[in-house]
């Protein structure tokens, strides 16, 4: 095994950087070839935050400059043979979040001018689209090849603002004209690229450019953004062997972790495994499993959504639903399906041919586990650390097969939480178990169920199957009752670990768990 440490580009999104740099890069550049040699020169392409959509821009941007010395031993060297240089306008519109009209149209002006101290400017170009117009224009005239337009986070700037009615308005605006000679500039164009979260509809930003092919479901470049187990398995082969040295398990269990955490995302269906690139990257530098993706910013807007749309935590996952309901705008969204789709927070687990529907769920461990806690505080009004720690606690109960302990401590626990008004109504209860439960997913396998009027939930530690069944203001034994109705035990048979079933009731009037049972 080498000795050299592996460099990780973790928050490197400049292809030239990492290729000089000699950092890691999985060889996404055959798909690139096929993306620029394919029908359509207009291309838009949406992936989650931290799916390495800007590096995928910037390979392009050093493609089109003709920089054929980055590509060395990369698939592009042997199918590029000619490596032209053309001129590249590139907008990275990321900076660009957070403002107002004026701040827009500052960082605007800024990014133009860049571009203008290359290739001049006219005199009587004064607005966003002028100046966009003169440059692809002059570009085109100063050195006799047709441009390359590539915008990065196209929609960053209108994100933060996707539920304020006005504000969204005005910048969507500034943001079409900004785009609007895209249509007209046809003749002077290679190719244009645009890359973003979410969908904004055709006539909202481009309403002239009807010609952009939208390549996000294309099973083609399915794993375009994103690290599929193949890549791994092959060209991440010493970092896995790493991994498992320093935290002393086998490969294959290596895999399965980094698999349960972090895979599990699929754009178009069938597509191949794909393993989200930033926590991927971050859980091999730093040598454990982290949860690096959710780390990275919780965005408030989602938040802010769920609770318009009235969607409770555990009606995120598990939705059935056709493409037009999920890969659709967000700003005439009906529901959250395609904000949660989009932002990478549910992703497709299945196809029914026949009906036309998919199956959306979440995707992994890191992404449950990271919605539950930032949903937390929304439903237990105690310092989040002092939850985390609990459910520490709870989990080493509960590994120790010492459920009644644990039961004891959740059950303290939630006596001590001053409660809000709205906690008689059963969905309260049910979400707050849910949240808990599902945070107990850093430590035990763990699978959660709402069905209207109860909670059933089944933990499995290295040596039992535990299966719950939570009740509201009735007895333990009304509880028991129903998870002998249900036969839970003979389904978990196969399992072959010893099933241990516990009733729960839960008591409205004190606010925590009342009575409880415990069976072998």
């Amino acid at each position: 095994m080498e000795t050299l440490q592996r460099l990780y580009p973790i928050g490197i999104q400049t292809f030239s950087k990492i290729r000089e740099g000699n950092y890691l890069y999985i060889d996404k550049t055959e798909y690139i070839y096929q993306m620029t040699h394919s029908a359509s020169s207009y291309v838009f392409l949406s992936r989650p935050r931290r799916f390495g959509k800007s590096l995928l821009t910037s390979t392009l941007h050093s493609y089109f400059s003709g920089r054929k010395d980055l590509f060395q031993g990369l698939a592009m060297e042997r199918l590029e043979k000619e490596w032209i240089e053309y001129p590249v306008l590139h907008f990275d519109m990321s900076t660009a979040k957070h403002v107002d009209k004026e701040q827009l149209l500052q960082e605007l002006n800024l990014k133009l001018s860049e571009h203008e101290s290359v290739y001049g400017k006219g005199e009587e170009e004064i607005n966003p689209n002028q100046r966009l117009m003169g440059l692809i224009k002059r570009a085109y005239e100063q050195t006799g090849r047709q441009v390359v337009v590539l915008i990065d986070e196209y929609d960053a700037p209108l994100l933060d603002v996707v539920h304020e009615k006005e504000n969204l308005g005005v910048l969507r605006n500034i943001m079409r004209n900004f785009y609007s000679p895209l249509k007209a500039c046809d003749p002077y164009l290679k190719y244009v690229f645009l890359t973003g979260i979410t969908k904004f509809s055709q006539l909202s930003i481009f309403s002239e450019l009807n010609n952009i092919k939208n390549i996000s479901m294309d099973e083609p470049y399915a794993a375009i953004c994103g690290i599929t187990e193949d890549e791994m398995l092959t060209q991440m082969k010493e970092d896995m062997e790493r991994l498992a040295a320093k935290l002393n398990i086998s490969s294959e269990e290596v895999l399965l972790k980094l698999k349960e955490n972090y895979d599990g995302y699929h754009f178009t269906y069938p597509s191949p495994d794909i393993y989200n690139p930033f926590s991927l990257l971050n859980a091999f530098a730093d040598g454990k499993f982290g949860s690096y993706w959710f780390g990275s910013g919780t965005p408030t807007y989602l938040i802010k959504m769920l609770e318009k749309f009235g969607v409770e935590p555990s009606e995120v996952g598990g939705k059935t639903a056709a493409v037009e309901d999920f890969d659709a705008p967000t700003e005439t969204m009906s529901s959250i399906t395609p904000l949660l789709y989009q932002s990478g927070y549910i992703t497709i687990k299945g196809y029914d041919s026949e009906l036309g529907l998919y199956t959306l769920d979440i995707p992994n461990k890191e992404v449950r586990v990271g919605l539950m806690r930032s949903l937390l505080p929304y439903y237990v009004s105690t310092p989040t650390e002092k939850t985390n720690t609990m459910v520490a606690y709870l989990s080493r109960d509960i590994r120790n097969d010492d459920m009644d302990s644990a039961l004891r401590r959740l059950q303290t626990f939630l006596s001590t939480i001053p409660y809000c008004d709205n906690t008689r109504y059963e969905g309260h209860y049910q979400q707050m178990f849910y949240i808990i439960f599902s945070l107990l997913g850093s430590f035990v396998d763990v699978e959660v169920r709402t069905p209207r009027g109860r909670v059933d939930v089944v933990l499995r530690t290295k040596t039992t199957l535990y299966v719950m069944e939570l009740k509201l203001d009735k007895t333990a034994g009304e509880a028991m009752e129903q998870i002998n109705l249900k036969n839970y035990p003979e389904r978990f048979a196969l399992c072959g670990l010893p099933v241990v079933k516990v009733a729960i009731n839960f008591d409205s009037e004190r606010c925590t768990i009342g009575d409880w049972m415990i069976e072998k």
